[in-house]
């Protein structure tokens, strides 16, 4: 009887063991199936990442150098030109409408004038922004413009509408009605002279951002000219 109750026990614990080893590989292989699966989930997330590359992570590490290419490849030597000159250009508006705050008398001078350097400061900003991005010269600070370089004044140059040295030390000597006059009949002819500029970029540009620039400057110029000749009574 004890034999046949040790035999009992032994095969039950026998049936148990293999039972268990059973489940234990069914686990076993459920973990290896599921590995290669998510290995290849995984592995298959990633080269969607990389494949869509307008998505996240390696898009962005090779972003900044697409954008580059795309720059260099977008512009010409007119983009090049307009913002080399309009930079000039801006500063000496910007250098002419700061005298406005402490020697215009009509509040429509100044106002105006204060209109002309919170549009311009920011533009300049951003063609300098250009032209280091193109690996070109950006021209020199403020001083250019109140210098008056030569052969760039009202007789005629590849900066049209710039104001001789002359010109500047003139209306910096003004004040009162005089200030305003002076200041409203040289502001014309250097709009006039940005309109040229502007639109000399509008048709040889290559640039997105510098034509839409240029094309903002005929219209915020030429709605200014036409307020300034009023204020001129003209």
């Amino acid at each position: 009887m004890s034999v046949r109750r040790s035999l009992v026990r032994r095969t039950a614990a026998l049936a148990a063991a293999a039972t268990a080893a059973i489940t234990l590989a069914a686990c076993g292989g459920t973990g290896d199936s599921a590995s290669p699966s998510s290995s290849s989930g995984s592995a298959s997330s990633e080269h969607s990442g990389h494949d869509m590359g307008s998505g996240t992570g390696p898009m962005s590490s090779a972003s900044p150098s697409a954008s580059a290419s795309a720059t260099r490849g977008g512009h010409n030597a007119q983009d090049v030109t307009f913002a080399q000159q309009m930079i000039p250009h801006h500063r000496q508006a910007v250098a002419m409408a700061a005298l406005a705050s402490s020697r215009a008398k009509s509040p429509q001078v100044k106002e105006l004038a204060a209109k002309i350097e919170k549009a311009q400061d920011p533009e300049i900003e951003t063609m300098s922004g250009w032209l280091k991005a193109w690996g070109e010269k950006v021209p020199s600070d403020a001083a250019s413009a109140m210098e008056g370089m030569p052969g760039m004044d009202h007789s005629g140059s590849s900066m049209p509408g710039m104001m001789s040295s002359a010109d500047m030390d003139k209306l910096a000597k003004l004040s009162g009605d005089a200030f305003d006059t002076a200041f409203l009949r040289m502001m014309v002819g250097h709009h006039q002279g940005a309109l040229t500029m502007a639109r000399a970029e509008q048709a040889k540009g290559a640039y997105g951002p510098a034509k839409a620039m240029a094309r903002s400057i005929v219209t915020s110029q030429s709605a200014e000219i036409t307020e300034m000749n009023r204020m001129l009574g003209h």
